[in-house]
């Protein structure tokens, strides 16, 4: 079964909406793909100094705000769903989100489980929980950025039947893209993580993000890498039924091996 993904790798301008569109749409020109991952926070850029000052760059997740109904629009010409990171707002309340939309609408939003640093000041814990929707008869997962840390992200969703898990992230610290391989092997799953690039300064606070977005199959191989430092979208074909055969060697199999009454939580 064959089932093209797409990776976009830029760098989402602070307080300029308009602007992040315009890459988006710039990027993705000419580009057809059935799953289009995005990275975190693509509508707003990362620092702000308070919640007050990121309201007027977030928006609800019905795909009525301005960059929603863009993507929208970009995944009706790219004939599939865009997954991207974005600020959402809900009744005055703002939480670190990805979406998923068609042109037809938005199928699913998750709301970032574990907040990173500064985010906690800006952003309220997720309360959506880990789910799936499903696209083109391919099970879909999405997780953001730091949830990578937390090995039970990944697993909730692969135990969810997610044969993709799509992943924007605004990475910082240097060890993300090496363990999505792991996630990928200890669940059998591809993992997609579009991470941004560039640098953002805040008074004396300053991030640089690590780019090296990636593409990892379910045994563990890095399937795509991109640069540090460079905007750019990579396209290829993967077969997600291999995400679906959990079997390690002829007597094991990932899941049905699992004792869950025997770990302590």
């Amino acid at each position: 079964m064959a089932f093209t993904i797409a990776l976009v790798q830029f760098k989402p301008e602070r307080k300029d909406i308009k602007k992040n569109i315009q890459k988006i749409q710039s990027l993705l020109d000419g580009v057809s793909a059935d799953l289009i991952v995005l990275p975190e926070l693509s509508n707003s850029g990362y620092l702000y100094p308070s919640s007050e000052a990121l309201l007027a760059y977030s928006e609800p997740s019905n795909s009525e705000g301005n960059f929603l109904t863009a993507l929208k629009e970009i995944a009706a010409k790219t004939k599939g769903v865009i997954v991207s990171g974005f600020s959402e707002i809900d009744h005055n309340k703002l939480y670190n989100s990805a979406v998923a939309i068609s042109a037809d609408g938005v199928l699913a939003n998750y709301r970032k489980t574990h907040l990173y640093a500064d985010e906690k000041s800006l952003f309220l814990p997720g309360d959506s929980g880990f789910h799936t929707f499903t696209w083109k008869n391919v099970t879909i997962g999405m997780m953001i950025c730091f949830d990578w840390i937390f090995p039970e992200s990944a697993r909730s969703l692969a135990l969810a039947g997610a044969q993709i898990i799509a992943h924007p992230a605004n990475l910082v610290l240097p060890y993300c893209q090496d363990a999505m391989v792991t996630r990928s092997i200890e669940n059998k799953v591809f993992t997609i993580t579009a991470n941004r690039i560039g640098a953002e300064k805040l008074g004396e606070q300053k991030l640089t993000f690590t780019g090296q977005s990636q593409i990892t199959g379910p045994k563990g191989e890095i399937l795509y890498r991109g640069p540090k430092n460079k905007s750019t979208v990579h396209v290829m074909s993967i077969n997600p039924e291999k995400a679906s055969d959990k079997s390690m060697k002829p007597k094991n199999d990932l899941f049905m091996d699992r004792r869950p009454e025997f770990y302590e939580i």
